[in-house]
């Protein structure tokens, strides 16, 4: 079996300070703008941070880690604060952060209407793909990275500092590798699939 990206990728958590040049975004970027999307929405909007701005954008997130031990947006998930404040670390390191906007997304926290979550839901799966690609793309091109999702405790604080509509989804640290993980556990063909035919 042929190895490829897919099998050999990682999670990164930790990045050297070598640069990302732009000509390497811009082939992630249109690795993720070549995904398939459900009727076509093609619903992302990717935001790239490096430098004092990708600085701004983090003290945003931990205002919102901050704020989150007194006052949660999430309450139930308050177990996952630790968590959060350690991708903080990550982020710092990571030399590009890509910010992921579901552009015809609304605020987690409004209610919507079933059919508009029908959308979302399927918008959603259309964002997983674009950064599926962006991940394997970074892989082919030597790139480490991580999958971002604790945005979501600092949702108001990187909101408001992105100016941007449609709904926060997540982000990607970009960066070269200072570290080479294990392959983490993976459920078994049985454990996950059934057969009925």
């Amino acid at each position: 079996m042929e190895i490829t990206p897919i099998f050999t990728r990682r999670s990164i958590r930790k990045f050297s300070k070598r640069e990302v040049s732009v000509k390497q975004i811009d082939t992630l970027l249109n690795a993720a703008r070549n995904a398939p999307s459900a009727k076509n929405r093609q619903p992302w909007m990717f935001i790239v941070f490096g430098g004092d701005c990708k600085a701004e954008l983090e003290r945003c997130m931990e205002r919102g880690l901050l704020r989150e031990e007194t006052e949660p947006i999430l309450p139930r998930s308050d177990f996952g604060i630790p968590d959060a404040k350690n991708t903080l670390k990550i982020m710092r390191e990571a030399p590009i952060l890509i910010v992921i906007i579901n552009s015809n997304g609304t605020s987690p926290f409004v209610p919507i209407d079933s059919d508009d979550r029908v959308t979302e839901i399927c918008d959603t799966l259309s964002i997983g793909a674009a950064v599926q690609n962006m991940l394997l793309t970074a892989e082919n091109l030597g790139l480490g990275t991580l999958w971002i999702a604790n945005t979501c405790f600092a949702y108001p604080e990187l909101t408001e500092f992105l100016k941007t509509g449609g709904q926060l989804v997540g982000a990607v640290a970009v960066g070269y590798a200072d570290e080479t993980p294990p392959q983490r556990s993976r459920k078994g063909i049985e454990e996950i699939a059934e057969y009925r035919f």
